[in-house]
């Protein structure tokens, strides 16, 4: 993917600065994994083989769509699948467009399609220095199938290429007895522990995914002595009722339809594909957020979704300093993941966050009401099956 004689192109050609102005959280809605994790909300919600969508955009659609000038800076873009992220033909490609704008890129993605790899590793070093990939270590997963080691080959082939990368475990009752070989793993491997994430129960109102009480699942996985899972414990069932820049400093969007919304839960209240030419609503969700507590708090809220709240950074959920010495993120990733969002952008007085106390503007409310008979359609679709 070295798409040598293509003009490198960036709408701000001052975003050469190691930093990021707004998080822009993409979901790919793909429901395909070669993966078949017992933990997985896929698995749980019981949501494998539902029929994926089809990719109506270019590439080069998205990437303009998504542009620097557009966003109106340079972004921290993260690219989640429902299934593996780096399934979708198309994916190589898109990467390319959006690191073409200037953004940073972080993919999430279960590190063993070795061919996605080796084309990544071929991008422009100025690319390869704004990507960071999240390897979620389904230790288990591997295990059976035989591809410890070519999880662990990719991490090192893409650190070895320039980009940063993170190794994140997902802490689960089954694999306890195995703890000490996978930190042995680690170490082995990367010269660090990986993260740990906290697993949802998306079935029971996203309560922790264990069997055990919650101070021995803290006391057998704090072992690993990692910051992410540190925070994460701590934001547990904290509702947050400040005010809160999600939806202004940050959007989720659908990668294939271009269907926006502020945050995670929150109603569709834009598609940011249909017109280019018309700009991109930003409106934060202030002290409305719906949520029983900020679940993916290690991004949004160490980012500084809410400036007033003291938070570890995102630098420190994900990077780690190896034996050597040597950081897991590359230069400008470390330098770009350690700043807050509340130091390239304006914060409002209290008159300003008192008018985000008001209902939905009117094209609000019509998308809201769009999206219950969507809803409801699709709950009768089932029902008939």
């Amino acid at each position: 993917m070295s798409r040598k004689g293509q003009k490198l192109r960036h709408d701000n050609q001052e975003a050469k600065q190691y930093q990021f102005k707004k998080m822009i959280a993409i979901n790919v809605p793909i429901s395909k994994c070669n993966l078949r994790c017992h933990y997985c909300y896929l698995t749980q919600l019981n949501e494998w083989g539902e029929g994926d969508p089809v990719l109506k955009y270019s590439p080069e659609y998205i990437g303009q769509a998504l542009s620097s000038r557009r966003l109106g800076e340079v972004c921290l873009i993260n690219i989640t699948g429902k299934g593996e992220t780096l399934i979708p033909p198309e994916m190589p490609q898109i990467i390319w467009e959006l690191l073409n704008q200037g953004h940073f890129l972080e993919i999430v993605t279960n590190g063993t399609l070795t061919q996605r790899f080796e084309e990544l590793a071929q991008l422009p070093h100025e690319f390869l220095e704004r990507l960071e990939l999240k390897f979620s270590f389904h230790y288990l997963e591997l295990k059976e199938r035989e591809l410890i080691d070519v999880f662990f080959d990719n991490v090192i082939r893409m650190r070895d290429a320039g980009a940063s990368v993170t190794v994140e475990l997902m802490p689960n009752d089954e694999i306890v007895d195995e703890i000490p070989v996978i930190k042995e793993l680690c170490m082995d491997r990367m010269g660090a522990l990986c993260h740990l994430t906290i697993g949802r129960d998306d079935r029971h109102g996203k309560k922790v995914l264990t069997q055990m009480p919650l101070e021995k699942y803290i006391e057998v996985w704090s072992q690993f002595d990692s910051p992410m899972f540190q925070f994460k414990l701590e934001m547990l069932n904290q509702k947050r009722t400040e005010f809160c820049y999600a939806g202004m400093w940050s959007l989720y969007v659908n990668l294939y339809t271009g269907e926006a919304r502020q945050c995670y839960g929150c109603y569709c209240n834009q598609n940011i594909y249909k017109n280019l030419d018309k700009p991109i609503v930003f409106r934060p969700i202030g002290r409305k957020c719906k949520q029983p507590y900020c679940y993916n708090a290690h991004a949004f809220l160490t980012l500084g979704m809410i400036p007033e709240l003291e938070t570890p950074s995102y630098l420190e959920m994900r990077d780690r300093t190896d034996s050597s010495g040597k950081h897991w993120f590359s230069d400008a990733g470390v330098e770009a993941f350690q700043k807050k969002l509340g130091e390239t952008n304006p914060k409002y007085g209290a008159g300003e966050m008192i008018k985000y106390r008001i209902s939905a503007p009117v094209h609000c409310i019509k998308i809201l009401q769009m999206n219950y008979k969507k809803g409801i359609s699709s709950i009768k679709r089932r029902l008939m099956t």
